[in-house]
């Protein structure tokens, strides 16, 4: 019987790739009078409620749903975490 889960998907850049969105961020920060900032690097954050049978099921539906769709293995990481839905 299928449970539901709360999965956090995060999505960035990798290290090596420029980050257009991050520099501007830095910028205005900077511009604030946040001038302790040196880098800012943005990225996505997807929440996804699913049913599984269980934690393991639903952690390798996330990994395949971001290989597969939500994150581009060539320019971009990304990290999960799988709890049951309350």
């Amino acid at each position: 019987m299928s449970k539901p889960f709360l999965a956090r998907v995060y999505v960035t850049l990798r290290p090596v790739v420029n980050d257009p969105p991050g520099l501007a961020i830095r910028g205005g920060l900077h511009s604030l009078g946040f001038a302790e900032v040196e880098t800012v690097r943005a990225g996505k954050f997807i929440q996804i409620r699913l049913d599984a049978n269980d934690e393991a099921g639903a952690k390798g539906r996330v990994d395949e749903m971001c290989r597969k769709l939500l994150a581009n293995p060539v320019i971009e990481d990304y990290t999960f975490e799988v709890e049951p839905a309350g």
